[in-house]
């Protein structure tokens, strides 16, 4: 089982800034083993008395570069209102389509690589269409909006090597916050 010490932080530099490689199918066993891990971590995350228990911090979404494999995989996993799970184990991902409407998280982004509070608005697509792989190998496509939307575009930039941190303009951090819709 995944523990938050195995999460890379943002002192990490040089891994979380290189660009990850495409998968090769089939997948290994390692890495299909690696891809579980990460949606159980970020499931028992989401429980609060197991991550206060553990002392891990919540997430919803988790790059394989996070952990210091450089391959295009991530898995999101989002707890709904009624404490069901929408998941998904992402394998080299392609934005194919996105709306024109930009948004962004009114509370701030956060990320489990990035221990400390970040002031500043991320621009984000409010929809996306994306082009990927299950870990068996096939295709998939599929259109998410809001915070799912916000997950994949925040997990596709690590497996290009950027942080969201590096979105935030730093002389003016809430820079056309008036022409985007917080979520």
């Amino acid at each position: 089982m995944l523990k938050q010490n195995d999460i890379l932080d943002e002192k990490s530099g040089k891994i979380l800034r290189t660009i990850s490689k495409d998968v090769e199918f089939p997948m290994s066993e390692d890495d299909i083993f690696l891809i579980n891990n990460m949606v159980q971590y970020l499931r028992l995350s989401q429980d609060e008395d197991y991550a206060s228990k553990h002392n891990i911090r919540a997430g919803m979404g988790l790059a394989a570069v996070q952990l210091g494999v450089l391959k295009r995989f991530f898995v999101i996993s989002y707890k709904n209102d009624d404490g069901t799970f929408e998941e998904y184990k992402v394998v080299n991902p392609k934005i194919v389509s996105h709306s024109e409407e930009l948004i962004y998280v009114d509370e701030g982004e956060g990320c489990l690589s990035v221990n400390r509070a970040v002031d500043g608005i991320v621009p984000r697509y409010a929809r996306i269409t994306v082009q990927y792989y299950d870990e068996f190998g096939n295709i998939q496509e599929k259109r998410v909006r809001e915070e799912i939307a916000v997950a994949f575009q925040h997990e596709i930039d690590h497996l290009n090597g950027i942080l969201f941190v590096d979105k935030i303009d730093k002389k003016d951090p809430f820079k056309n916050q008036e022409s985007m819709r917080s979520i």
